[in-house]
């Protein structure tokens, strides 16, 4: 690998590491584009690219959203009880997802992620304030079905599913901003495991995968990002809460927004080099 594809994957790492602990989220929108093209310019066939970069992103997520987890529960912000459904039914998704998105091409994968992410970014943009007074969601019912959601999203298109988890955190199970952030870590190093096993059954064997490859997950794409990212998501924990909940969310939409409309290609349409 050329060393500026091995810089380019550290600093993404660290990026990836601020954004999962501060924001909730596995880094998936900043690091599926950054290996995707990195394995393109490799001279790996887009289709199997965007895979790897899907099945090593959630190889990367679980160490991560588990420093992430660690700095959010010192904090109390971790819904253990709410965190266990959500992460046993998205666990199981998510190997249902996993096989799905290895027999779809990858011009529907890519568009599908940037879709996900921008639709998420408009509803909590869109969604009216919570009401101090109100507490999470109790019912086992709509955990069982928002995991299930949830680790068919992460499964199919690679995330560790921040992204989606938290605009239903939020605006279907009444999470507050910081406990919604905290106890998706939590839950995404849960639904990684599936989503991981499966892109590495499903992708073992197949042909023109790049060097250090168990099935659809690369070792050295995972070495480079998550070596950097793991304590990255330790202090991004930290910087979480010292801000408000109205700052943690703007933040939060911008970046959504930014990367999902880069995945649909909206900046090439249009020319911007952005």
């Amino acid at each position: 690998m050329e060393m500026i594809f091995i810089i380019g994957l550290l600093i993404t790492g660290i990026i990836v590491g601020l954004a999962s602990g501060l924001l909730g989220v596995g880094g998936c929108f900043i690091m599926v584009p950054v290996q995707f093209w990195v394995l393109t310019q490799m001279g790996i066939e887009p289709t199997i690219a965007i895979r790897i970069a899907f099945g090593t992103n959630l190889a990367v997520v679980l160490p991560t959203a588990i420093s992430g987890t660690y700095g959010h529960n010192k904090n109390g912000a971790v819904l253990w009880k709410q965190a266990s459904y959500l992460g046993a039914f998205g666990f199981c998704g998510a190997i249902l997802g996993a096989y799905i998105a290895s027999n779809l091409p990858g011009d529907v994968l890519k568009t599908a992620f940037g879709l996900v992410i921008v639709l998420g970014a408009v509803r909590m943009l869109t969604a009216k304030p919570m009401k101090i007074d109100e507490e999470p969601s109790e019912s086992p019912m709509l955990y069982a079905i928002a995991g299930i959601f949830l680790g068919l999203v992460s499964g199919i298109i690679g995330i560790g599913g921040g992204v989606v988890m938290i605009p239903i955190m939020v605006l279907g199970l009444r999470f507050r901003m910081h406990q919604a952030i905290g106890t998706s870590t939590a839950v995404m190093a849960i639904i990684a495991i599936g989503g991981i096993l499966s892109y590495m059954y499903n992708g073992w064997n197949v042909s023109g995968l790049p060097a250090y490859s168990l099935g659809y997950v690369n070792l050295l794409q995972l070495a480079l990002l998550a070596g950097t990212s793991v304590p990255m998501a330790f202090v991004g924990s930290k910087i979480a809460h010292m801000l408000s909940h109205k700052t943690l969310m703007n933040i939060f939409i911008i970046v959504m927004l930014y990367m999902g409309l880069k995945m649909i290609g909206v900046y090439s349409w249009l020319g911007l080099p952005l």
